[in-house]
């Protein structure tokens, strides 16, 4: 297939280019400048992740996913959820690495081998914590020895691929044998046709391509091509990921990761999976605009509440904890009391009384297990 633009495709897709990209680039500048961009660029991370899982077909809350991220569940996480979370992780991956390392070689390789599974990773941690907490006895250490178990669990999944490529592979993690084959007609343990490292390979290919194009209409041609080429079969959400990595290492949008999937979901999908290419594409386009139209949105609320809030704090003495709850409010969808007393090392009563000095909204309208947010 190809994926190159000829002179009439162009013709027909420029003026959505011109409105994605200056819809972008006012995103950007205005995160840039603004005293909430941080805020903004860690709620985008949630809102992104729901966003993924929406466009898979899935329903995911965004307040289920503050409180898993939190350890802090409610109820027994979903197969989703467990996704979303992994979705979450792996933004942050991104975000916290260099601009253009997640494109590159090493950087696919961590994200694909080591940020998939996200359920196993979550049933291993969840075992480790048990483990954790009868030796030490310390209900504080059990969400550090979850994050450790989850990293002692993607170091053993990186150890056991490089032993299948360096031909070093044990009995157990060694391929699949034709016996094995013919006891798994359906392909449920291994495709042979479908590999994974030749089309990731085909994928980074059009890599020069993209970098010939602006950086707008070089991102929908990477996420074309990621939707049609499908790389990764348990990780088709990763696409989205790389355009705002993309994105970033261009110098497009430098204040954050751009939430894709926030504008994507608000595209018919009739479109976005449409049969003629030009749709597809100017659909991909849209919801670039569509996405950084809602972010203008979003930082004019985050604004005018830091603002009501700063009102309340004004004149205060200068170790108070309003200002830093102000910021953990702006990064988060919503916070609980037990969230705002872990984050801020205070009891559960302090944090009522500084929700109640601070003046933000209650968002569940329930006496017990309430939460508060900017809606």
């Amino acid at each position: 297939m190809r994926y190159d633009i000829d002179g009439a495709m162009l013709q027909t897709l420029l003026p959505f280019l011109a409105a994605a990209e200056d819809a972008v680039a006012r995103l950007d500048e205005r995160v840039l400048r603004s005293p909430v961009g941080e805020g903004f660029a860690e709620r985008s991370h949630f809102f992104d992740a729901a966003g993924a899982l929406w466009v898979a077909g899935e329903l995911v809350h965004v307040e289920d996913l503050v409180l898993h991220d939190a350890h802090m569940d409610s109820r027994a996480p979903s197969h989703e959820l467990t996704i979303a979370h992994s979705v979450l992780r792996t933004r942050r991956r991104i975000w916290n690495g260099e601009p253009s390392w997640a494109l590159g070689a090493s950087g696919l390789a961590t994200l694909t081998a080591t940020m998939g599974e996200g359920e196993g990773t979550a049933q291993e941690a969840k075992g480790l914590t048990v483990v954790g907490a009868d030796d030490e006895g310390d209900d504080e250490d059990a969400p550090l020895a979850a994050e450790m178990a989850e990293i002692d669990a993607l170091l053993a999944r990186s150890q056991k691929l490089i032993d299948i490529h360096t031909g070093k592979a044990p009995a157990e993690t060694a391929a699949i044998s034709p016996a094995k084959r013919n006891e798994d007609p359906l392909g449920l343990l291994g495709d042979e046709e479908w590999d994974e490292e030749q089309r990731l390979a085909e994928w980074r290919g059009l890599l020069p391509l993209a970098d010939r194009l602006p950086p707008i209409l070089g991102a929908v041609i990477l996420f074309e091509a990621w939707d049609r080429i499908e790389p990764l079969r348990r990780q088709h959400w990763l696409g989205g990921l790389l355009v705002g990595s993309y994105l970033r290492a261009r110098g497009k949008v430098a204040s954050h990761l751009f939430s894709f999937y926030g504008g994507l979901k608000l595209v018919r999908h009739e479109r976005r999976r449409a049969r003629d290419r030009a749709t597809r594409l100017q659909a991909f386009l849209e919801a670039m605009q569509l996405a950084a139209a809602a972010g203008l949105k979003e930082i004019d609320r985050l604004s005018l509440a830091r603002t009501q809030m700063e009102l309340r704090f004004r004149g205060r003495r200068s170790n108070s904890s309003l200002p830093e709850l102000a910021d953990f409010v702006l990064s988060r969808p919503m916070v609980s009391a037990a969230m705002i007393a872990r984050h801020l090392r205070i009891t559960p009563r302090g944090a009522l009384n500084l929700v109640n000095e601070i003046g933000i909204r209650e968002i569940t309208g329930r006496g017990r297990y309430r939460a508060w947010g900017i809606i």
